[in-house]
């Protein structure tokens, strides 16, 4: 688990958009690869231009906690990707729901940096992560 602050300081310290494009592609490629058999029409993400998967799961080692897979077929928005996956897993489903988008946009400048159909992608995204949080909770209350 990442915390939002970390994010932030990393891209101050990058300075400008190319260095800042450059540190998201990096953490896309830093992802690790998404099992073929979670890229279901289930687990993509719709309103989202690029091809998104994700797939939230309860934490085998800390119980109450959530975890995600994810996969994207461009570059940034798979590095975008990998910095909510980072931002998101290891919490539970309360804490994941209680993330703001609007804030995470503004304190990295991503709401002046990427075009209005990206910025509804990446919200359409991060929706389907707080449903399958929920989802993913729900399951290991079921099963425990």
């Amino acid at each position: 688990m990442t915390d939002l602050q970390e994010f932030v300081d990393t891209f101050e310290l990058l300075g400008d958009w190319d260095q800042r494009y450059q540190y998201l592609i990096e953490l896309g490629e830093q992802l690790p690869p998404m099992p073929a058999e979670l890229k279901t029409e289930d687990n993509r993400v719709k309103g989202c231009m690029s091809t998104v998967h994700i797939h939230a799961y309860p934490d085998p080692d800390q119980p109450g906690r959530i975890n995600f897979h994810g996969d994207c077929d461009t570059a940034v928005i798979k590095g975008v990707l990998a910095l909510l996956i980072q931002l998101t897993s290891g919490r539970s489903a309360e804490e994941i729901n209680q993330l703001d988008m609007d804030e995470i946009f503004e304190k990295l400048q991503l709401d002046e940096q990427l075009s209005p159909n990206r910025h509804i992608g990446v919200y359409a995204l991060f929706e389907m992560m707080k449903s399958q949080a929920r989802a993913a909770r729900q399951d290991a209350s079921a099963t425990a």
